[in-house]
């Protein structure tokens, strides 16, 4: 979260303006697209948090110039050659020639659609107990990594308080950066919005955000 998706902190890009009566897809290939996204996690040939930080190596440039299911093609296809899923050759010529197969756990076929659309379970069972409880006052830190984290720019070296405990799950940052799951306690922190945003928000407002237990320290 330490390039131009972190919008959060960022200013000079104007309002939201909402399309009114939206439709679901634009182009038709944008619905084709998402269906390959969701068959890829569902055959485990990367995870969501893999796929999100592909999209923060995006030049900033690019990010800003394409549409939201363009940078998701962009990503899907840096990912596959990465992984070694398609070859150059075969994304130019436009078809496999299948000399390097995937192996996979399980063939995804028509009756998985449904559960492919369903979100995976990232909770994990622990033994130890939650740092923090709520109603703790706590400080963001301020992290600096090469890699992928979930701790928004924004809300780095920022006071709030524990307003719930989520339970245990994997840890995005572990995932991308060291190919690990290494489960962490998960927290909603309540923040003022002044916190975030300066002396100049309307003091009835509150940002919640949620944080691992490695992004947090006692002030």
């Amino acid at each position: 979260m330490d390039n131009i998706h972190d919008l959060g902190g960022m200013e000079g890009f104007g309002p939201v303006l909402p399309e009114f009566d939206e439709p679901t897809f634009h182009a038709e290939w944008e619905g084709r697209m998402l269906g390959l996204q969701r068959s890829i996690l569902f055959l485990g040939l990367w995870n969501l948090d893999i796929f999100r930080y592909a999209q923060e190596k995006i030049h900033p440039t690019d990010y800003l110039k394409w549409s939201y299911y363009e940078r998701w093609a962009h990503t899907m296809i840096a990912t596959s050659l990465e992984k070694g899923l398609v070859t150059p050759d075969e994304l130019k010529g436009g078809a496999g020639d299948n000399s390097h197969l995937v192996n996979v756990s399980r063939a995804f076929t028509s009756k998985y659609v449904r559960a492919a659309f369903v979100r995976g379970n990232f909770e994990r069972n622990s033994d130890s107990e939650p740092l923090y409880s709520i109603g703790d006052v706590v400080m963001t830190r301020n992290i600096q990594i090469p890699g992928h984290t979930r701790l928004p720019r924004y809300a780095r070296e920022k006071l709030g308080t524990v307003i719930a405990v989520r339970g245990r799950h994997v840890f995005p940052d572990a995932v991308v950066n060291e190919g690990v799951e290494d489960p962490q306690w998960l927290y909603t922190i309540e923040f003022q919005g002044a916190e975030l945003w300066g002396d100049s928000v309307d003091p009835t407002i509150f940002n919640l955000i949620d944080a691992f237990e490695p992004y947090l320290e006692r002030p």
